[in-house]
């Protein structure tokens, strides 16, 4: 993939926010032609950078009324055991987000469920089942205080003018 530029980060900031905009109200936000926006656009889900689009849904709108936060230690940390936690937890449709950890836990999981008896139902009939986990602690959420679900795209323009102005001057 080539290397992203101040257009290229100012489009995906763009789509990052308002996935539905059309082309050309992007092409005019970012200063490009219709057709060189769109090029540029299909380049950069072509190369992966754009990964999908996707509808923001209200959990509460759709009976998902509680969150929790599972941090999940293994038993082992032999490949195998791994692999077959991997793949339960990709099974799992209550879990929206998995992250391996550095630290005593070994897994985070983002859990949403409709309620409480959920919860115990995903932690008794899945998560406790599953083969070499040692240990689960859960924490609730009370409130959200910011959920986004873009990149600070802001920090990649930073890096991007130090990147430029350090080349520029070894010239």
């Amino acid at each position: 993939m080539n290397t992203l530029d101040r257009i290229d980060l100012r489009l995906l900031a763009t789509v990052q926010v308002e996935g539905r905009i059309t082309n050309a109200e992007l092409a005019e936000r970012v200063n490009l032609s219709p057709s060189a926006c769109l090029r540029r656009l299909q380049h950069l889900e072509a190369d992966g950078v754009i990964t999908g689009y996707a509808a923001q849904v209200d959990p509460l709108a759709v009976g998902l009324g509680l969150q929790a936060f599972v941090r999940v230690q293994l038993e082992k940390h032999e490949a195998a055991m791994i692999e077959r936690f991997v793949e339960r937890v990709a099974s799992w449709d209550e879990v929206v987000a998995c992250h391996a950890l550095t630290g005593n836990m070994d897994y985070l999981l983002h859990v949403y469920v409709a309620d409480l008896a959920d919860f115990s139902r995903f932690l008794l009939d899945h998560l406790l089942n599953a083969a070499g986990v040692a240990d689960v602690n859960s924490s609730f959420v009370l409130r959200t205080v910011k959920r986004s679900p873009s990149l600070p795209l802001s920090r990649a323009e930073h890096a991007l003018a130090r990147t430029q102005n350090s080349a520029g001057n070894k010239r």
